[in-house]
């Protein structure tokens, strides 16, 4: 998309043919492979639960309908599951009960379409299309019977509360004999993005129309002007960046490269602006994210109310969560006891309806009302910080609310389309995070191509530099891990703080080391129903290279130090390739908690002492498919703090002149 020579409603009209695009794409994508995927693949890739035990289901303080379920088998496996996403429940039945079927489809629609009112689910094609689609599929069609769906409220490791529709059949769950649970195809998430996309382009003359007008074009940004202040305890360039955002009417960004403490400088900047304003909103793509900022805020004393779950479960992230603090108010027991109270008359099973059980049932939903306002006037009006996803903007919660500034943390992960879904309710706009790594995940070459990955962040920096603070000083790496990362991704800018330049393990130790997998004859393969791309002999090796290096620093060291470890690997399969070697290597047992292995977005936003990085790639035509989008490179390269080794063919990867650069580096 051209940025310059189309009008901002031109523009983000042709945002949103992109994004139908995607949403189409991904929409085929699910329903193919549905058919095509077996069930045990699914549970492999993490996207499935089998079987699972349905524990207790209840009322949860918003008065949804949760149940629990836990997994019961597989439980090493990483699962996909989070708060937010959509599943929808299975059971399994022998070829006996396959001539029930057609019953059974109807069932599924039924519950699907009951499910819509809820608004868990809003499409037809969840309704009909895909249903009938899900039990009909060759994979499935004598074994899975679809039944209803649900949200993930949260998730604990192998246990999971999923909130359903109040007349949704629980019984069928518990009487069934093999249960299971898989994500389901994310429709709200792009229903919130075109609608937050119809309402940006239909703006006018009002803050959005500004906004709007005003990133899409190069006109300059309006600022404050005052004398900067001092923040002792932050470096130079953290110093500007909070000053920036305090100055800044319009908008700001934080531009963090790995290890520069954009976190704390964000962390500063909200709490400088809560001396100027009462509230503000605080986003971010991804659940972890928002987790993240919130913690650390919550550790300077600032007041959080948190929308939605936590992906991480525990008593001090649950505190300040929205639903723990509506539960802990003193008229909960009361409002709990009206809607108990509601629910016992609507089950009543006299037929008698007069107008004695209508004025009953008015007087007690007309008190829960006023019980659940009250409640939330003093949460909201308590809180300094709001906190949700981007998507969790948009919740009923919400409604109606404005606020002065609006902070989207990890920006260069999020589409354009889903910050407008929190940039409504703001005047202006504070973007953090780093267009040079992780980019948003867009399934549709076609849309890729169109431009649909180009991030709101990337556009407003192309546009408005003035606007820009790079943060410069990094606190991670041994200055040669950074060296290359800095000159190739940030212009040479950012420096090693004196403290960590050469920090290391071994004396006279290499920082970066790369092993040539050629020497074991290492060769790509594709496994598996989804063809998984996998490097048998280079997996063996990086295990092998690790152990060496343990060996070298000695046991009781690696113990004592907690010295940790990532293995990375840009392909899921080779990840779950080198998960099993792993187990199955009696060296690494002692170490089990000091080492993981994980995919690059996996890895994203942490740290390791070492990090070993396998490419897979090894081929006689130097393909090396997305391993040519280089941010995710710099991700991985930039997660070590002490020692980085690379595994991969340099015949194949160095036709690449990203890879030849970096190969000719680690070699100097």
């Amino acid at each position: 998309m051209d940025n310059y020579t189309s009008s901002p409603v031109q523009y983000l009209g042709q945002l949103r043919l992109l994004l139908e695009i995607e949403y189409n794409c991904e929409k085929e994508e699910y329903r193919r492979q549905t058919e095509a995927m077996g069930l045990q693949r699914k549970v492999k890739r993490g996207d499935a639960w089998l079987p699972v035990s349905v524990g207790k289901s209840y009322y949860n303080s918003l008065n949804q309908l949760a149940v629990e379920v836990l997994r019961t088998q597989d439980k090493e496996i990483e699962h996909n599951f989070e708060f937010g996403r959509p599943v929808v429940f299975f059971v399994l039945a022998d070829k006996q009960t396959s001539n029930r079927q057609t019953s059974y489809q109807q069932t599924s629609r039924q519950d699907i379409s009951r499910q819509d009112t809820s608004k868990q689910v809003t499409s037809d094609w969840q309704a009909s299309d895909n249903a009938n689609h899900l039990v009909n599929s060759s994979a499935c069609s004598s074994s899975a019977k679809y039944l209803f769906t649900g949200t993930v409220s949260y998730v604990d490791g192998d246990r999971m509360v999923v909130v359903v529709a109040d007349n949704a059949p629980l019984e069928k769950l518990r009487t069934a004999d093999c249960v299971g649970v898989q994500l389901f195809f994310d429709e709200t998430t792009y229903r919130l993005m075109f609608e937050a996309l119809d309402r940006v382009i239909n703006a006018k003359g009002n803050r959005l129309a500004y906004l709007r007008d005003l990133f899409a074009s190069r006109q300059k940004a309006g600022t404050f002007s005052f004398d900067p202040i001092r923040f002792p305890w932050l470096n130079p360039a953290q110093e500007q960046a909070v000053n920036n955002v305090l100055r800044a009417k319009d908008v700001a960004i934080v531009h963090g490269p790995p290890g520069t403490g954009k976190t704390t400088t964000l962390v500063e900047a909200i709490y400088e602006t809560l001396r100027r304003e009462n509230q503000v909103l605080v986003c971010a793509q991804s659940n972890m994210a928002v987790d993240w900022i919130s913690e650390r805020l919550v550790d300077r004393g600032v007041n959080v109310l948190r929308i939605g779950n936590p992906t991480k479960v525990n008593d001090k992230m649950l505190s300040f969560t929205y639903e723990r603090r509506f539960a802990d108010h003193p008229d909960y027991p009361q409002l709990w006891s009206i809607r108990e109270a509601i629910r016992k008359l609507r089950q009543a099973r006299s037929r008698r309806r007069d107008d004695a059980y209508h004025q009953k049932l008015d007087r007690l939903k007309s008190r829960a009302v006023e019980l659940e306002l009250r409640i939330n006037a003093q949460l909201f009006g308590e809180a300094r910080v709001i906190a949700s996803t981007l998507t969790g903007s948009a919740s009923r919660l919400l409604a109606g609310q404005k606020f002065g500034t609006l902070f989207i943390d990890e920006a260069a992960q999020a589409l354009e389309a889903a910050c407008w879904i929190a940039i409504r309710k703001a005047s202006r706009v504070i973007l953090a995070g780093d267009h040079c790594q992780l980019p948003p995940t867009v399934k549709s070459i076609m849309a890729l191509r169109g431009g649909l990955g180009v991030t709101l962040m990337e556009r407003v920096v192309r546009q408005k530099p003035e606007v820009v603070t790079l943060l410069k000083t990094q606190y991670r790496m041994n200055e040669q891990i950074m060296r290359f990362s800095s000159d190739w991704f940030y212009g040479g800018m950012v420096e090693a703080a004196p403290q960590i330049k050469y920090r290391g393990i071994l004396d006279f130790d290499n920082p970066m080391t790369w092993v040539d997998t050629a020497d074991v004859d290492g060769k790509e393969e594709f496994v598996g129903e989804s063809f998984g791309r996998i490097n048998r002999a280079e997996a063996d090796l990086t295990l092998s290279v690790l152990q060496d290096y343990f060996t070298k620093i000695g046991k009781q060291r690696i113990l004592d130090e907690r010295i940790d470890v990532g293995i990375i690997s840009p392909y899921r399969a080779q990840v779950q390739l080198l998960r099993r070697l792993l187990r199955k290597k009696e060296f690494f047992k002692p170490y089990r908690g000091l080492v993981s292995v994980n995919t690059v977005d996996g890895f994203q936003g942490q740290e390791r002492d070492i990090i070993v990085i396998s490419l897979v790639r090894a081929n006689a035509d130097g393909q090396i498919g997305f391993l040519s989008d280089l941010r995710r490179m710099n991700v991985a390269i930039t997660r070590a703090r002490m020692k980085l080794i690379i595994l991969g063919d340099v015949a194949t990867m160095t036709r690449h002149p990203f890879y030849r650069k970096l190969y000719e580096y680690v070699e100097s």
